[in-house]
């Protein structure tokens, strides 16, 4: 940093959470096999739900350049497509194609939200680098280290600090996670992490009003790609040299904590390591919002009790966490298919009718059954205080619900309870085959199958995949 450098004139110490998240993205430390593993996993999810979400029109209408026919040879290209991009709208494109069809990685804490969600900005910043020839070449183990530590900034920011009580949308963590990274993979310098972090959270939280009535709307299915591409925007003007602001945090009256926090400080639960990864929840069975994942793994035990008997139920309990009574206990009209997604009612009602629920379930065609609404007319929800707790747990991080039906003549099925999902790293030895299933019938769509082919013995050296540099790896998905 040259004298001349306004960054270099007598400015505050930056605050305490910005120079931690700084220092663990700049100094290299060994993670553990399990996070390695689960990083892999993570991405193959990942590129399955892209994959996937490429077949829904509502989705692929919000790709590509933001100029139609205006490409950048040599860009980041977007997998499944032959586009190449500019890294910013590149990360716009694989954040969206990620996170749209609400099936990517989970977790949850005081604050909620998908870390992997972060990967449209990893993976499009990687490929552009990869391509540029005056910069050492980045490898898959680059992208997987990335990965680990997003997820690390994001989950640890979520265990104590709740923005979704100060109405902002878990987004915001999107944008912090992935400008620090991603700053750093661009070459930056601790300071310049620094001051990119500042930027992203002086740009303050995004409103989770597109993810309540009566406003929800398929902005939630695209937010996280757009926090990703505003991080790859924050890390471009650091290293160009603009000036950061370090007390963007605890400033007086002016900073983050006093305007959007009501002065609560902002901790860090744990120190930053690969504990998020390692514990993240994988959404293998069902694309539903994740406090309701349990409730319809429950709704489906019960459906062969329940299929003919629909006419003669008189009520259905439904036992959830309070952050799932808070966050999706949903009565009255749904009008769109992001207000089905995040309905426990509609979530439940589906399996115990049709024995499934899949990405086609939330569709204007599903939704006509007049069977669901009735089904949601009868559904009783409640917190169940026990649940909460378990929730909460940092050595369960269960995800509880239950689920029983009652009908007219007095009878009523057992009451199913589930405390963990298919997910979850407690059933992560259950869930791994049915994830790489997912990955292969997701690939198998969308790609050629002698692509799929390729990918597939890819995937299944790991050692050669962390040594393959990011340019050949994306080659693999180049339509």
């Amino acid at each position: 940093m040259s004298a001349s450098d306004p960054r270099s004139a007598e400015r505050p110490e930056y605050d305490e959470l910005i120079r931690v998240i700084a220092d663990y993205v700049c100094d290299e430390q060994p993670f553990s096999e399990l996070a390695w593993e689960t990083a892999r996993h993570d991405l193959m999810d990942s590129l399955a739900c892209m994959m996937l979400a490429m077949r829904y029109p509502e989705c692929v209408k919000m790709l590509g350049p933001m100029v139609p026919g205006l490409s950048l040879p040599g860009g980041a290209r977007v997998p499944g497509t032959a586009w190449e991009l500019d890294p910013m709208t590149a990360a716009f494109n694989i954040g969206t194609l990620v996170r749209y069809l609400d099936f990517n990685d989970t977790w949850l804490a005081a604050e909620w939200g998908h870390p992997s969600d972060n990967i449209g900005a990893i993976l499009a910043v990687a490929d552009y680098m990869s391509r540029q020839h005056d910069v050492p070449e980045l490898t898959m183990a680059d992208v997987l280290r990335a990965m680990i530590q997003a997820h690390e900034i994001q989950g640890v920011l979520a265990l104590e600090n709740s923005f979704n009580q100060a109405g902002l949308d878990h987004v915001l963590l999107v944008r912090v996670a992935s400008t620090a990274v991603v700053t750093r993979m661009l070459g930056g310098d601790r300071e310049d992490v620094r001051v990119a972090l500042s930027h992203a959270w002086m740009d303050g939280g995004a409103l989770r009003a597109y993810r309540h009535a009566p406003n929800t709307g398929p902005r939630k299915s695209w937010a996280a790609g757009d926090a990703t591409s505003r991080a790859v925007r924050l890390a471009f003007w650091a290293l160009q040299g603009e000036l950061g602001y370090p007390t963007v945090l605890s400033a007086p009256v002016w900073g983050f904590q006093d305007v959007l926090m009501d002065g609560k400080p902002l901790t860090l639960a744990r120190p930053l390591g690969s504990y998020v990864m390692e514990n993240v929840l994988f959404k293998i069975s069902y694309p539903a919002e994740f406090h309701a994942q349990t409730a319809v793994e429950a709704a489906l035990q019960l459906h062969p009790q329940v299929a003919g008997r629909l006419d003669a139920i008189e009520r259905i309990e439904l036992e959830t966490q309070e952050a799932g009574k808070r966050i999706i206990d949903k009565t009255g009209p749904l009008h769109n298919y992001a207000d089905r997604d995040h309905c426990l009612q509609y979530m439940v009602a589906v399996p115990l009718i049709f024995g499934q629920l899949d990405a086609d379930s939330y569709t204007d065609a599903v939704a006509a059954d007049p069977r669901i609404d009735a089904l949601r007319a009868k559904m009783q929800v409640r917190e169940n205080p026990q649940f909460t707790r378990d929730y909460f747990d940092p050595d369960k991080r269960a995800i509880p619900n239950a689920v029983q039906v009652f009908f007219t003549d007095g009878t009523a099925t057992e009451r199913v309870q589930v405390d963990f999902p298919v997910g979850h790293r407690f059933r992560r030895e259950e869930g791994i085959p049915l994830l790489q299933a997912k990955f292969e019938d997701a690939i198998a769509r969308q790609l050629p199958a002698r692509q799929c082919e390729d990918i597939h013995t890819l995937f299944s050296d790991p050692e050669a995949l962390l040594e393959m540099e990011v340019r050949d790896f994306m080659d693999f998905w180049v339509l």
